[in-house]
């Protein structure tokens, strides 16, 4: 074999180690990417189960602490009764709704809710700004730094309650929550699993649960089209 030959050789010899070399690394890093996805799809699921659980458990306080005051977050009409009910019977001295829609007036409010009219016009305000868990926060916040309140109950459903809770905790400072969760359905002992409802509800809820914790790291913004940055993260000062 001449010199020349003796080079091509070891060249193409070098070639396909180089080719080989490159193929393993493409295969473990494929295989890494395989196992992280599988890890967070574990992640995730037990995640869900855990708070599928966690929320089933929750249950409506039979004699709840008296507080300052009472906020119930609009969405269904066991809600508003809840807590309608804990400022009749003296568990907070002044209720605001949350959430109401525009064109609901307080004499059709009051009347769906029925109860002392007195008490409706005294100590109940309404929240029409609002239009979701977010800015529920962040009006129930102002009201609460207006009227100087230092503990408040806060009614929602059961499912609703955990992502009410921490959105709520990031705005009202030092006031003290208290939850008061509605249970519509009883879902103790895994019997989400057998209601196809329930199970969409508590996905839905779960997937906008870990939306909320991701805000406390980045600065994201729910809008109609999707998730975006909020504009101070897509604006940064020069």
């Amino acid at each position: 074999m001449s010199g020349q030959d003796s080079i091509e050789a070891t060249g193409r010899k070098a070639a396909s180690a180089d080719g080989a070399g490159s193929w393993q690394r493409l295969r473990r890093a494929f295989g890494l990417a395989a196992s992280l996805l599988v890890g967070a799809g574990l992640v995730f699921v037990a995640g869900f189960g855990w708070f599928a659980s966690h929320v089933s458990h929750l249950a409506t306080p039979g004699d709840p602490q008296k507080a300052d005051a009472i906020i119930v977050l609009t969405g269904g009409q066991s809600r508003l009764d809840a807590a309608m009910e804990l400022l009749e019977t003296g568990k907070g001295d002044r209720l605001l709704i949350s959430g109401v829609h525009p064109s609901a007036t307080r004499r059709q409010l009051q009347h769906a809710l029925g109860g002392d009219k007195r008490l409706f016009a005294c100590c109940v305000d309404l929240d029409r700004t609002a239009l979701d868990t977010i800015g529920n926060a962040e009006e129930s916040a102002k009201w609460v730094h207006n009227h100087a309140y230092s503990s408040v109950i806060l009614v929602t459903n059961n499912y609703h309650m955990p992502r009410s809770l921490l959105e709520m905790g990031r705005l009202l400072g030092k006031a003290k929550l208290e939850p008061y969760p509605v249970v519509n359905t009883n879902l103790d002992n895994g019997g989400w699993l057998t209601k196809p409802e329930a199970l969409r509800v508590l996905f839905t809820e779960y997937n906008k649960y870990l939306l909320a914790l991701a805000r406390g790291v980045l600065p994201l913004k729910p809008t109609p089209d999707g998730i975006t940055l909020a504009e101070g993260a897509a604006n940064p000062a020069r």
